[in-house]
């Protein structure tokens, strides 16, 4: 499983962009079954009862939490077949999900447009975090809270779409952060794609941060000519392979000086031939030099 640092989980939490959608409440009589809309992005909160997935909730990874302890445990894959109050599960809507609820369950069900659909595809397209409410309790209260007004409401407010699909957002993006933070993701989950040319180059840029990478190096690893693989990787990432390159090695960076690394021997391992230029390129980057970044971190003077 791959340790999440903060600049990663932060940098693909706000590549999340929602254009539109909405939240309803479900209530779910005893054996009733809910469906979720193919091809969205839907969440489900439960907000009381118990439900059953179909596929089962045990073919995605599962995060659960002693209440008494406060210990995460994950399940990968899972063992348990149903979700409880205060759990939620998030599908990317690229393959047909139903829930059933045996003895009936109260649902918070939000279906959600992005403004790019890649911006998930580092996310499997089924996740299961069981106790969500335990994790992210804010979160969970706020989702708590959705789809309780009708559409024929006459006391809507002007606006009330547009808070309550930031709302949502902010939901959907806790889910996502409790399957991350927690011990869900898969190594290098946030450097995948849909294009297996270029997973196998953002794969050994992260094996290998301190590699004097240029363009046609990360083209070669591609099988891509310079002139294609350079408009792919922005086209698909967003960004030039230079910059992206660096943000990897300034993560490797924090992660490195916050284990007790020295600044030379962060340096010398990602790659740079001298102390001032890591300094420098981390500093653009982070805003303050390595040294005062590892004594802030630790609050002591630098």
């Amino acid at each position: 499983m791959a340790t999440i640092d903060q600049a990663t989980l932060e940098r693909v939490l706000s590549s999340v962009n929602v254009l539109s959608g909405g939240t309803r409440r479900v209530e779910l009589p005893a054996s009733g079954a809910l469906p979720l809309t193919d091809g969205v992005v839907s969440f489900v909160h439960v907000v009381a009862g118990v439900v059953r997935g179909h596929p089962p909730l045990s073919s995605g990874c599962t995060l659960g939490i002693d209440r008494n302890t406060q210990t995460i445990s994950v399940r990968q894959p899972s063992t348990r077949e149903e979700l409880g109050a205060g759990g939620a599960l998030l599908t990317l809507g690229d393959r047909s999900v139903i829930l059933d609820a045996p003895d009936g369950a109260t649902l918070v069900v939000g279906e959600l447009q992005l403004t790019d659909p890649t911006s998930l595809h580092m996310v499997p397209g089924f996740a299961v975090v069981s106790e969500f409410a335990a994790l992210e309790p804010a979160a969970a209260a706020l989702a708590a809270q959705l789809g309780l007004d009708t559409p024929a409401d006459p006391n809507k407010r002007y606006g009330d779409p547009v808070i309550c699909r930031m709302m949502a957002t902010t939901v959907l993006l806790s889910v996502i952060r409790a399957w991350a933070e927690n011990g869900c993701a898969p190594d290098e989950w946030a450097a995948r794609t849909r294009d297996p040319f270029l997973d196998r180059v953002l794969t050994a840029i992260h094996q290998a941060p301190g590699r004097d990478w240029t363009v046609d190096s990360l083209a070669g690893v591609g099988a891509m000519s310079r002139s294609v693989f350079a408009e792919r990787f922005r086209s698909v990432i967003g960004r030039s392979p230079a910059s992206y390159v660096t943000d990897v090695r300034m993560d490797a960076a924090r992660s490195l000086l916050a284990a007790g690394r020295t600044v030379s021997e962060t340096a010398r391992e990602l790659g740079y031939s001298s102390d001032e230029g890591f300094s420098r390129a981390f500093r653009r980057h982070v805003g303050m030099t390595p040294s005062a970044w590892r004594a802030q971190r630790a609050g002591v003077p630098a």
